[in-house]
């Protein structure tokens, strides 16, 4: 009876996030900011999507894992963004035992997704590289889906035993989590039952959803490096680099603040500069994704003129034709 009670008060119990509102002077300047954020991410994420569903230029696998990046990117940033708008708005920046649960299983399950489909999309960089002559008959349709589609699944799956195990643990003291989001660690840390298990097994999971596709995507571009470098014009290298650099900024971008967040220590002085660094990976790392991928590729800047143009003519021809319909009236 006494254990019942105490995981229905766990499971009723409220935990507060508090974020960035230790800085109140500037709430309404980081509303409007992380709004703006928001919006451009959505609507970048989703032009690469339609891009590559529209554009038969694009239907190749590099880009059929761009739209799945893209697709992520999308979920990725609403697990956090929308609740920590809604906050701003409303003051409250409580969230149920529940929902802190969901929000952590959705980003971290994300994070994985995008760590193994990043290894995958560096994995067909490294054979259009170094096995161009093997490229298409190694990197089928068949083979991008396979990969793209065990990159979800893995990440989805991986995560549901240690949201199992976090969901655990009993909550008896102060229900304050110094970040903006439910994350592993600050979790951790509130926790007043023994953690040393699921500390373990956040080591073995850190391992399998970041350390081995990492260690994958970085031996794949040590290949792609090599390669290009034995390439002997320097127009040639240049054009082997073109395919890659964008790939290869995003995978820097993403794995450097995602292991300087991680690896970083979590002191009282430095625990702010975490939230930073939390901020580049879960925030502005899906904002700079399609702003990448559209100033840096030449194929996604001509699909979006080309798109550009006929939306404009179809805006001219729709114009065109209500002003006949008008000075018919007239």
């Amino acid at each position: 009876m006494e254990e019942r009670e105490q995981n229905n008060r766990t499971s009723s119990m409220d935990f507060v996030l508090l974020g960035i509102s230790d800085v109140p002077t500037l709430q309404n300047l980081l509303f409007l900011l992380l709004l703006l954020i928001y919006s451009v991410t959505i609507v970048g994420n989703i032009l690469i999507i339609v891009l590559v569903v529209a554009d038969r230029h694009l239907h190749t696998p590099m880009y059929f894992f761009l739209g799945n990046l893209s697709s992520l990117e999308t979920c990725y940033s609403s697990t956090i963004l929308p609740r920590l708008l809604a906050s701003f708005l409303t003051g409250d920046s409580s969230i149920s035992a529940h929902g802190c649960l969901a929000q952590f299983y959705f980003f971290a399950s994300f994070a994985t997704t995008e760590c193994y489909l990043l290894a995958a999309m560096s994995y067909d960089r490294y054979l259009a590289i170094c096995q161009p002559l093997l490229y298409a008959s190694l990197m089928t349709w068949k083979v991008s889906v396979h990969l793209a589609a065990a990159s979800w699944l893995w990440g989805s799956l991986l995560l549901v035993v240690v949201t199992v195990f976090l969901s655990q643990l009993q909550f008896c003291g102060s229900k304050a989590i110094d970040h903006f989001f439910c994350e592993f660690t600050p979790l951790l840390e509130l926790a007043c039952s023994d953690t040393r298990v699921l500390t373990f097994i956040g080591l073995i999971f850190a391992f399998l959803d970041l350390i081995f596709p990492f260690l994958f995507t970085l031996a794949s571009y040590v290949c792609i490096v090599a390669a290009i470098m034995r390439i002997p014009s320097s127009i040639g290298r240049q054009k082997a680099f073109s395919t890659c650099s964008s790939h290869l900024t995003v995978v820097t971008v993403f794995y450097v603040t995602l292991i300087l967040v991680y690896v970083w220590p979590r002191t009282a002085r430095l625990r702010q500069l975490n939230k930073v660094f939390s901020l580049f990976y879960t925030i502005l790392t899906p904002l700079v994704n399609p702003l990448i991928y559209s100033l840096r590729n030449r194929e996604v800047r001509e699909a979006t003129r080309k798109m550009i143009r006929k939306a404009l003519a179809c805006t001219h021809s729709f114009l065109g034709d209500t002003g006949k319909i008008h000075f018919l009236f007239l």
